[in-house]
């Protein structure tokens, strides 16, 4: 029988993992997948494990393990392979696919547009897109976020889109907010690119507020969060790899 594994990345903040539940199960709602279960890499329960025991519980034969992350890097490369082969050693009857992160996607690209429009502000003729990544140090992530900015920018009128990160990859947020200040930014749309912000939300004012001067409007946007085109993504995601499944079974 066929089982859907999704894997969140899990939160301090329980505010945080409940909202990627919620998610999680608007989407279930929509696949015709009978044996569908909900588990964290980290600091949220249940773990991978867990969530693979559920499944086999249930009477999984079958295995499709979801990401639940906006970029390829270490967690996707590398921990959910790893939960996965001791899935195997542990199951060896149960047949496991993986799927891919939702990466480079034309609908992020709009949903992020969505963000500077939800603030309902006239857009100045030179505004500026900044995209705050979490970070990493797989080059991947830049790669990928800096991807997505492109796009960004070659499809809509924003003078310049840039990205930065809160740690592990260049330029820092620090770094991207002191070029702005020094370059005269007047009009700076800030969209964390994260699903959850929480913590990370209230120090990305904070550094706002120390930099910013009076002429200078940067807006904070909402993170990109579980935005309806990120849920079509998703959806798109599980498509795929329950197609791919049935390609090696044939």
């Amino acid at each position: 029988m066929q089982a859907i594994l999704y894997v969140g990345h899990g939160s301090r903040i329980a505010a945080g993992a409940e909202e990627a539940i919620q998610f999680i199960e608007r989407t279930r709602a929509m696949i015709a997948v009978p044996i569908q279960e909900i588990c964290f890499l980290e600091l949220t329960s249940p773990n991978i494990e867990e969530g693979i025991a559920r499944c086999v519980e249930r009477g999984a034969t079958k295995i499709a393990v979801v990401p639940i992350l906006l970029l390829t890097a270490h967690h996707a490369n590398e921990d959910i392979p790893f939960e996965i082969e001791v899935g195997k050693i542990m199951y060896p009857d149960v047949a496991f696919t993986y799927g891919k992160a939702f990466g480079v996607h034309p609908k992020i690209v709009a949903s992020l547009v969505d963000r500077v429009m939800e603030q309902k502000i006239e857009i100045a003729d030179d505004a500026q897109v900044l995209l705050v990544g979490r970070g990493s140090s797989d080059p991947a992530v830049k790669q990928d976020l800096t991807a997505i900015a492109r796009l960004l920018g070659e499809q809509y009128p924003f003078r310049q889109v840039d990205v930065c990160f809160l740690y592990g990859a260049t330029p820092s947020f620090d770094e991207a907010l002191q070029q702005l200040w020094q370059t005269g930014g007047k009009q700076v749309f800030i969209i964390p690119y994260l699903l959850f912000t929480g913590i990370l939300r209230r120090g990305i004012e904070k550094k706002i507020a120390q930099q910013v001067t009076g002429n200078q409007q940067f807006i904070l946007c909402a993170s990109l969060g579980y935005h309806q085109s990120i849920q079509d993504v998703l959806i798109e995601r599980v498509h795929e790899l329950l197609a791919k499944e049935r390609l090696v079974q044939v």
